[in-house]
């Protein structure tokens, strides 16, 4: 399959798609290929007719569960206190249904998840027949575009961008005051945060803020525009996603498709990096355009991918390790010497310490970053293991008598864990360096994987967008079965877990089931009445036939 039939995929909406479906479909056999001509793992064959059909079929159920959430998010998205369409006579109408609005939400979210797990049979490696680059492109577009157009879901950290941008960009150090004592209570940029970060510096890296800044410029008190710019800054991380992936995945031995339906079209992306607006789509995209930039075949460009990588730390510092990692692949394609990984090392530690020491000094803020890089532990977060053991082993202290210390229990788990986590990335980085396998890059990748993962996992809080840190490497660095049915699981379960709202319902959990019973009800219906559809246009009967009449 060839990538000329996308050219235009992109500029002329439904109709275009249909035009490149069709060349898609001219170009491809309407039979089964004879055996051994099926096509090579590196150049699959095309989908044949039916397997076309299937697919245009779940690419539209997808794209009508994500306008489904688009619409659901004007009444059920993380809005902020005073929403901008209430009044408003047609957009403001879900805003005033928030119980409707959260059914119509939660079936757009089951329609795209069952949605994605149905193209996942034209993604899976070893497959003798594939879907196109070009038609997994245009599905991620379709997907993805109504979510970047409506509220934000899912989270409410993108009103804490906000604040803590006008704070930097009024001269103040947002790393040492919070929104309240910056900007007031009532200042419109501030309602919208939530209130357990009202008070406390913000976490981030300056070069972050050396962006936000331009937006606060930019868009001001305008909370709509703010919110619409970062999103423009996190789909310039998936973006870099997109283009990294397949080449990363293309080193390892992966068919890039696959790697990008696990990686990028994954629903934890869609719901999390695209429709949450998180800052972490900005940093692992840095992170793996860097590390695929790095391996190409000249010294210029292992420093700028480390550069780049650098600059994905001064977003989010838990990309750093990528860089160890990375120094392990360069020197066992120098020799593999203990002296090449010396030299490696110190020249991309060079490189880091300069890259963060200009970052820090350009954007005025100095080195206080350094400081609040643990302000994220405030939360406790129950999907963090060391956090709920440490939660479960102080409410066993209060039942047997012995004193609320559940502060106390969770530092130490949390220590514990992050000890725990930090060995595992040393062990793995030396394993990375050391293991001679037939792909040679393959294992530095795949560990930086694992390594992020498990140290997410022993830190002190965990939220579903954080595991993309591991899962996305790991999509392009294995084939293996069984790790990518327990991704597709773990994403699965986690895009069902947190509520549109990105609230927790204290007191109203009914409303929850409501919607989600209702949210189920709608999605069985639809699939019965796609089921008929797909059964008729292959010509099976949908209902038995009626007796003759006498």
């Amino acid at each position: 399959m060839t990538r000329s039939a996308t050219a235009h995929s992109g500029t002329a909406g439904n109709g275009g798609q249909d035009v490149a479906d069709e060349r898609d479909e001219r170009r491809a056999p309407t039979a089964e290929p004879a055996a051994g001509r099926i096509g090579t793992p590196d150049e699959p064959a095309p989908l044949d007719r039916g397997e076309r059909r299937q697919l245009d079929v779940v690419r539209r159920f997808g794209t009508v569960g994500s306008l489904l959430l688009a619409v659901g998010a004007l009444g059920a998205g993380a809005n902020p206190v005073v929403p901008s369409v209430q009044g408003l006579r047609l957009l403001g109408l879900p805003a005033r249904l928030p119980t409707a609005s959260l059914a119509v939400a939660y079936a757009g979210l089951l329609m795209v998840v069952l949605a994605w797990l149905a193209l996942g049979r034209l993604a899976r490696p070893g497959r003798p027949r594939l879907i196109s680059r070009s038609q997994l492109d245009r599905t991620l577009v379709m997907w993805a575009a109504p979510l970047a157009l409506a509220p934000p879901m899912f989270s409410r950290d993108v009103y804490s961008y906000l604040a803590q941008s006008e704070i930097a960009a009024r001269g103040l150090d947002p790393y040492v005051v919070g929104p309240v004592d910056a900007l007031g209570p009532d200042h419109p940029l501030t309602r919208g945060v939530p209130n357990i970060w009202r008070d406390t510096p913000a976490p981030y890296g300056p070069l972050f803020f050396s962006f936000a800044r331009i937006i606060t410029w930019a868009a001001g008190d305008n909370v709509e525009l703010g919110i619409l710019l970062h999103r423009v800054l996190a789909l310039v991380g998936v973006g870099l996603i997109v283009w990294a992936l397949p080449r990363l995945a293309r080193r390892c031995g992966v068919q890039p498709v696959s790697a990008l339906w696990l990686g990028a079209l994954n629903p934890l992306v869609l719901f999390h990096l695209v429709s949450g607006v998180h800052n972490d789509a900005l940093a692992i995209g840095m992170m793996l355009a860097g590390f695929e930039i790095a391996l190409r075949h000249r010294r210029v460009a292992a420093v700028a991918g480390a550069l780049l990588i650098t600059c994905a730390a001064a977003v989010k510092i838990t990309t750093a390790p990528a860089l160890g990692f990375l120094a392990a692949a360069l020197a066992r394609r120098r020799g593999g010497r203990i002296s090449d990984l010396v030299r490696v090392a110190l020249m991309l530690t060079a490189v880091f310490v300069a890259g963060l020491v200009a970052a820090s000094l350009l954007s005025g803020l100095g080195f206080g970053w350094t400081e609040t890089l643990d302000t994220a532990n405030k939360v406790k977060s129950w999907m963090s293991p060391a956090t709920a053991l440490g939660m479960l082993g102080g409410g066993i202290g209060i039942a047997l008598g012995l004193g609320n210390h559940s502060d106390a229990v969770i530092a130490l788990t949390r220590g514990i864990g992050l000890g725990l986590g930090g060995v595992t990335m040393a062990g793995l980085l030396w394993l990375s360096f050391r293991s001679w396998g037939r792909h040679r890059v393959r294992e530095p990748l795949a560990c930086l994987g694992v390594s992020l993962g498990l140290f997410i996992l022993f830190g002190p809080v965990v939220h579903p967008w954080y595991l993309l840190l591991a899962a996305i490497p790991l999509a392009a660095a294995t084939n293996s079965a069984r790790f990518r049915t327990a991704a597709t699981g773990i994403s699965v379960f986690l895009a069902l877990m947190v509520p549109p709202p990105g609230s927790t319902f204290d007191n109203r959990v009914y409303v929850l089931w409501q919607a989600v019973v209702a949210a189920v009800i709608v999605v069985l219906l639809l699939l019965w009445f796609v089921r008929r559809v797909l059964l008729r246009e292959q010509g099976f009967p949908t209902a038995a036939p009626l007796p003759p009449t006498r």
